[in-house]
């Protein structure tokens, strides 16, 4: 290959991957924590950070009807119990929507649990919790949050996790009329995070830190995910992940939900 013809080849990757690196001073305000949530290495960084005195927490300078947003995420290592960490969706107002990634950290050794929700007007009661099939503390995972008017399905280095189906067909409400705002943070839960609030958070191990980096958001609709459907591939996928990682299933419950959920019993 001619010096030139190298060149140019080295400039146009160079300019792709230029124009796929997420810039969070571009993306997002750092809406609360005084001074603990922090944008570095020119924007391709930011740290939430949690002490006694508070936690913090980013949100998108947008909102999107729609879209698809991934986000790398590495969790708060050690002893991360009585802390949440979170990536999430939600609306303004007194009956919002919501789509929800929680990080409910945990003693030592003990794993995560994922908690998942989604809420419509206002409504949730839609949990399921899983446990991962990695150390999340150890690097960075990509989650993804996909929302299209059909479904919603939420993904861990892109494999399904879960999938809400828009069911209004059969009188389930699903999000679909309000725009969302993408929202991040690390806080103080103990009195519930981790094992129903029986631990409690060690700050003699503050300040716990989470770490953000590579945001997307694609909110075009002319993109493939706003009319993207689960093949079957990624049904097997899903079943995988619910059938050895799942912990807890809305779906199941009959102590909360003597008679199952319609969107639970829904053919698929």
């Amino acid at each position: 290959m001619s010096p030139f013809k190298l060149f140019f080849f080295t400039a146009l990757i160079l300019a792709a991957f230029s124009a796929s690196v997420a810039d969070f001073n571009s993306d997002v305000n750092v809406a609360w924590g005084n001074g603990r949530g922090k944008i570095l290495n020119n924007g391709q960084l930011l740290t939430l950070s949690l002490d006694k005195s508070s936690g913090s927490g980013f949100q998108s300078k947008t909102e999107y009807l729609f879209g698809k947003i991934d986000m790398q995420i590495k969790l708060v290592p050690g002893n991360s119990a009585g802390t949440v960490t979170t990536f999430y969706l939600k609306s303004e107002g007194s009956t919002w929507d919501e789509i929800d990634f929680e990080f409910l950290g945990n003693m030592s050794g003990d794993p995560y649990t994922l908690h998942t929700n989604v809420y419509t007007q206002g409504k949730g009661d839609k949990e399921q919790q899983f446990h991962l099939w990695f150390d999340p503390t150890a690097n960075f995972h990509t989650y993804s949050i996909l929302w299209n008017p059909q479904r919603i399905i939420l993904t861990v280095d892109d494999t399904p996790i879960r999938e809400f189906k828009n069911s209004e067909s059969i009188g389930v409400l699903f999000p679909k009329n309000k725009p969302m705002r993408m929202y991040a943070s690390l806080w103080n839960a103990d009195d519930w995070a981790t094992r129903g609030g029986l631990v409690k958070t060690d700050w003699s191990k503050a300040p716990f830190m989470a770490s953000y980096r590579n945001i997307k958001i694609d909110s075009k609709p002319n993109s493939n995910w706003y009319t993207q459907e689960m093949d079957s591939t990624s049904q097997a996928r899903l079943r995988w992940v619910q059938k050895n990682y799942m912990i807890y299933n809305y779906c199941t419950d009959r102590r909360r939900f003597p008679q199952a959920p319609k969107e639970c019993t829904a053919s698929s």
